[in-house]
């Protein structure tokens, strides 16, 4: 199996940051996410770049977590970021100081999503299908679905979609405000890096300070859920539900769970 790989293209101010595990949907394997850290570090440290755009090589954007190499990384209770990096679902140490744009195409499940809402601007393909189906394997959200579905797009639209796991597409997506633009399939990065270099070419000192602006506006109660997000899935981890969650998802079946 390919390891995954960040590609990264500087064109003029705009950082491009790829997702590159298309052979396997992009499923988010340690060095991907290894990669995809220390690409946000260096898009906050170089003064040159002034925005970024978050993309995938391939059909799919991410079908989400490759789960066997996860498991350690949930229990021990925080998601690992490489020195010189920063976590790009903001959940934990200093948050990236400049605005990213995103694009997504295809499939969009778990993580996918929680990258999305740690983003800023975010354009969908016309082919996307988006999914946060941990509820389907016994788990719930933990990297930040829970915090700001609810915030983006209200609370009943987010209930619906957390607690189903059912699929939606990029017009309910564009409905509910979890994507700014809908953009034919195969153009939704072109459009991402037409935003982006329109912020580019934005006063730099002023695009940080309204982004710092409006986070300050969050609530310090986000912070505190942040904390809590992984030590809460342990138990889940353990749980019959979730050992019947694997089953159902290896068999291609609906899980019968116990709630135990």
């Amino acid at each position: 199996m390919s390891e995954g790989r960040i590609r990264t293209e500087r064109r003029g101010h705009v950082l491009l940051i790829g997702l590159d595990r298309a052979a396997k949907r992009n499923a988010f394997d340690l060095p991907l996410w290894d990669g995809l850290c220390r690409a946000y570090g260096e898009l906050d440290r170089d003064d040159e770049l002034r925005a970024g755009v978050l993309y995938a090589e391939g059909d799919h954007f991410t079908g989400g977590l490759d789960l066997p190499q996860w498991a350690p990384v949930f229990a021990s209770g925080r998601f690992p970021v490489p020195e010189g990096g920063l976590d790009p679902l903001g959940l934990s140490g200093a948050r990236l100081t400049k605005p990213i744009v995103c694009a997504v195409q295809g499939i969009c499940f778990t993580i996918g999503i929680e990258l999305l809402l740690a983003t800023d601007v975010r354009v969908a393909a016309s082919s996307v299908r988006f999914a946060q189906i941990e509820i389907k394997r016994g788990i719930y959200p933990v990297g930040g679905a829970t915090l700001r579905f609810p915030r983006e797009v209200g609370w009943g639209n987010a209930m619906r979609w957390l607690l189903t796991g059912d699929e939606f597409g990029a017009e309910e997506a564009l409905r509910i405000g979890l994507v700014q633009e809908i953009a034919p399939h195969g153009e939704e990065r072109a459009r991402a890096i037409a935003l982006a270099e329109v912020i580019a070419a934005q006063a730099p000192l002023g695009v940080y300070a309204t982004l710092a602006s409006s986070r300050a506006a969050l609530p310090e109660a986000e912070a505190a859920a942040a904390a809590r997000l992984l030590p809460e899935l342990r138990p889940l981890l353990a749980s019959e539900d979730m050992q019947e969650g694997l089953r159902s998802f290896v068999e291609r079946r609906p899980g019968k769970f116990r709630g135990r």
